[in-house]
C-alpha cells in the first residue's frame, strides 16, 4: 500500500467517526430517522450522509427557482392577465414613439461661418424637421441695425422685406439664398423656426464679406494703360507739330532767299 492510499484511508476513517455519534442521536426520533424541521436527513441504515444532504439542498433550491421562473413567466389569474396586457400596451407605445417622434422642432445648420466676396451669391443652408406646419423667419443683425429679411409658412405664404425683395430666394427646408452681397450684408443671420403647437428653435450663421483686392489692381493697370496711351498720342501730336513747323520754316526761308535774289538781280539790271 502506497503512501497516498494510506492518506486516503485515514481521511475516510476520520469522516466516519462523527457519523457514529450522530446516528445515536438520530435514533431517538421516530419515523425515517430524521429530526422534524431539521435539514440533516439520515440514510436508510440510520447514519448521517453529508453528500446526500448537499445533493438534497441543491435539488430543493433548483426546484424553487424553477417554480419562481414559471410563476413569473405564466401570468396566472386576473392580475397576471392585466400585467400581460399592460406589458403589451407598453411595447405598442414604445413602437409608436419610435416611429413617430414626439412634438418639437429640430434644426441642423451644416455651416455656421460663411466667407464671401463682394457681388457673390451665398446660400444660408439649414435643415429643419417637425410634425406640424412650421413658420420660418430670418433676421439680419449688424452694426447698421437689425433687419427682418423674410418670413414664410410652409405651403402658405412668403413675406419678403422690401430691402431684400429681389435678392432673396427661399427653399422648403428653411434655407435662403442672398444674391449680389455687399459689405453691408456682413453680420449675424438669425433663423427662428416656430411650430404650430408653440415650440420653437433658433440658429445663427455668421457671414463675412470681403472686397476683391485684384479689382483695385486691375483699375490701376487700366488707368496706367490709359495714361500711357494719352501720353503716346500727345508725343505723336507734338512730333507732327514740330515736323510741320520745320517744313513751314524751310519753305519760308526758301521763299525769302528767292525774293532776295530777284531783288539783287533787278538792282543790277537797273544799274
Amino acid at each position: 500500500m502506497t503512501g497516498r492510499q494510506k492518506k486516503k484511508k485515514k481521511a475516510r476513517q476520520a469522516a466516519c467517526r462523527p457519523q457514529a455519534g450522530l446516528a445515536a442521536h438520530q435514533r431517538s426520533f421516530p419515523g425515517d430517522g430524521s429530526r422534524p424541521g431539521s435539514a440533516f436527513p439520515s440514510s436508510a441504515n440510520g447514519s448521517f450522509d453529508p453528500c446526500r444532504r448537499i445533493a438534497g439542498g441543491r435539488e430543493q433550491r433548483a426546484r424553487k427557482r424553477r417554480e419562481r421562473s414559471e410563476e413569473e413567466r405564466i401570468p396566472w389569474g386576473p392580475m397576471g392577465a392585466l400585467r400581460g396586457a399592460l406589458g403589451t400596451a407598453a411595447l405598442c407605445l414604445a413602437a409608436a414613439c419610435a416611429l413617430h417622434p414626439p412634438g418639437g422642432v429640430s434644426l441642423v445648420i451644416p455651416q455656421h461661418n460663411i466667407n464671401a466676396t463682394v457681388a457673390q451669391n451665398i446660400l444660408l443652408s439649414v435643415e429643419y424637421s417637425c410634425r406640424g406646419v412650421a413658420t420660418v423667419e430670418w433676421k439680419h443683425v449688424s452694426s447698421w441695425g437689425t433687419t427682418k429679411i423674410v418670413e414664410w409658412k410652409s405651403g402658405n405664404y412668403v413675406n419678403i422685406s422690401t430691402v431684400y425683395k429681389d435678392r432673396v430666394t427661399t427653399f422648403e427646408n428653411g434655407s435662403i439664398q442672398l444674391l449680389n452681397v455687399g459689405m453691408r450684408d456682413a453680420g449675424y443671420y438669425f433663423i427662428t423656426v416656430t411650430e404650430e403647437y408653440g415650440t420653437n428653435t433658433y440658429g445663427t450663421i455668421i457671414v463675412n464679406v470681403y472686397e476683391i483686392i485684384y479689382e483695385d489692381l486691375h483699375f490701376v493697370a487700366v488707368l496706367f494703360a490709359f495714361l500711357a496711351a494719352v501720353a503716346a498720342i500727345l508725343i505723336c501730336f507734338m512730333w507732327l507739330c514740330n515736323k510741320s513747323l520745320h517744313l513751314f520754316q524751310k519753305k519760308t526761308t526758301h521763299e525769302l532767299t528767292a525774293s532776295t535774289t530777284e531783288e539783287i538781280e533787278l538792282e543790277t539790271i537797273e544799274c
